[in-house]
Order: C-alpha cells, then structure tokens, then sequence
C-alpha cells in the first residue's frame, strides 16, 4: 500500500524528467539506486527514451527532485551529475535469503520515501522480474527492518523471518492448488503419485534378479579316540599290482642263488719309460731344426672281464 510519500519502484520506472526553466526532456527513469548500508534511494538512472536500451546512462541525484506527478520536475539542466554508481546497487533480482540458508524468494520491487528516501519494505517472489505481472506470480512483503547484512547480489534476513511475511498477490499456480512458497516446499513434496490405476501401471524396467543358492559351508570332521575307527584298506590299482608281479618273476630265481661278487677293477698309473732332466737336456728346446724324438704312448693296462655263466648244467 503506498502513500503520497511512500511510493513503489514501478511507479518511478519509464517516467519522464522534464526541467522548470526551459521545459526541457533531461530522460527517462531506467533505473534506481540504492545505498544497502544506509537502506535509502540515493539517484535515479535516465535513459533518452523508453526504448533506448544503447548510449551511456546519466544519473540525478534524488535531492534534486522539486515534483512528482506524472513526470518528474527538476530545476535546471545542472540536475545530471557524475554519481559513483559503484558504491550503489538497483536491488532488484538480488536473492533474499534467512541466516541459516533457506531462500525466500527474490526482490521484484521495493517502497521508499519520496521526502527522506528511506526504504521501508521489499517485494519478492520466485522470480525477480518486474516485467511480469503480479497477477501471474505470488508476491510478498518483508520489513526492511529484517535485513541484517547483504553482499553481491544477496540480502540475509533474520531467522524465520518467512513467518512475518505479508502476502500481496496469489499466482496462479497458487490458485490452481499446484504451487507454494520456496520456503515451504518439502523434500516429500517433490513426488507427486502417480495418477493411473495399479493395474494399468508399467513395470519399473529394473529386471528381476533370481535368488542364488548359497552352498553351506563344508564342516571338518573331527574324530573322537572313542568313536574313532580304522580306514579299510582298498586293494591297489591293478597296474601297480602287475608291476610288483613282474619284478617278482624276474627275481625269482636270484633270490635262492649264491651272491656273486665282481671283483673291483684295479687302476695301476702309467710307467714313465724315461724321465727328463733339465740338466741333461742340451741345446736349445724350441728349436725347429731338431728333429723331434717318436713319442711312443704308454700301455694301459685294462683288466678284460670275464662271462661267467648264470647256470651249471647237471651231470647226467
């Protein structure tokens, strides 16, 4: 609700600026500044028309401003000044935010004092576009007495502040029963049921996994000396059984016969038929004129064995 001196943002937006002494068109409001530290309207932006959106922007200060009414009387030309734009924000689109993180919504629009230029209230919705209508949207109202501090394109209230929020507008989501405030949606409420009957209802796509068999795990026997019993024996294989029969029929006969001995070979080193003295040897050994003495081999002596007979043949 405003007042004569407590007006809207929008109500300031595309309103021509027009001075006393020449009549002359300085611009047209784009654009309001705002000291967040102060919490008051510093200056307004002027473009040359509604629909100029290119060229440099010029800026007046709000102490210049003389008359409101359909337009915005100044004195003289001298009303544009150089403003350090920097140091101020517009406010608008800034997310509003409490102390513990739960967002509100975003400024769309805000109250001042046409007189002091205190701000008294902000407006913020879901989206923080003055373009669309209030009709469309659910608005509310906060205190600015509930900002505690700002930063970049941010203002922090205090704690449940969203409990003191007074409702202006009802969007049409709200009004079609699907829509509600940031601050009371709910992690539950983000799955809607489904609205087809449970036999017309499709699968899940997620297939159907078949239960494994777990195998029990094999239990060690332990045996008790009272309950204990000797293994039966199980005959051998039948090759191994050949084997032993084998060996048997070839030992046979050896094993009632005489131990027969060989006699161990005697190894006798070979004779040297004539030794070398170093003192005797004359003439020069390498020498290849001398004519080399035959070299005849040693013989070795190898004992021959003998074949003796594995029978004796009987005396008839």
């Amino acid at each position: 609700m405003t007042t004569d001196n407590i007006r809207l943002r929008n109500e300031f937006i595309n309103t021509q600026v027009i001075t006393r002494d020449q009549g002359k068109k300085l611009g047209v409001v784009k654009e309001i500044l705002v000291d967040i530290d102060q919490r008051e309207v510093v200056a307004l932006g002027l473009r040359d028309n509604m629909l100029s959106l290119s060229g440099m922007p010029q800026y007046m200060y709000i102490s210049s401003i003389r008359q409101i009414g359909d337009v915005i009387l100044v004195d003289n030309e001298d009303a544009i000044e150089t403003v350090d734009i920097d140091a101020y924000t517009p406010i608008i689109n800034c997310e509003v935010i409490t102390e513990v993180g739960e967002p509100l919504g975003r400024v769309r629009d805000f109250q001042f004092d046409l007189q002091t230029g205190k701000v008294s209230s902000i407006i913020i919705a879901s989206l923080g576009f003055p373009q669309i209508p209030d009709q469309v949207l659910s608005t509310y109202e906060i205190s600015m007495e509930e900002v505690v501090s700002s930063g970049p394109n941010r203002l922090i209230v205090f704690e449940g502040a969203e409990e003191r929020l007074n409702q202006l507008t009802v969007g049409v989501l709200e009004r079609l029963g699907i829509g509600r405030p940031p601050w009371e949606k709910e992690e539950e409420d983000l799955y809607s049921p489904p609205t087809a009957k449970p036999e017309n209802q499709l699968g899940t796509g997620i297939p159907v996994r078949t239960p494994v068999q777990v195998r029990k795990p094999v239990v060690e026997e332990r045996w008790d000396e009272d309950t204990w019993e000797q293994p039966i024996s199980t005959p051998a294989p039948r090759r191994q059984a050949e084997a032993y029969q084998e060996y048997d029929q070839e030992s046979e006969e050896d094993n009632w016969g005489e131990v027969r001995r060989e006699k161990p070979l005697s190894y006798q080193p070979p004779r040297r038929e004539k030794e070398y003295e170093y003192d005797e040897v004359e003439g020069d050994v390498w020498d290849d004129d001398l004519e080399p003495e035959p070299y005849n081999p040693p013989r070795v002596n190898i004992p021959q064995k003998q074949k003796e007979r594995e029978y004796y043949e009987e005396e008839a």
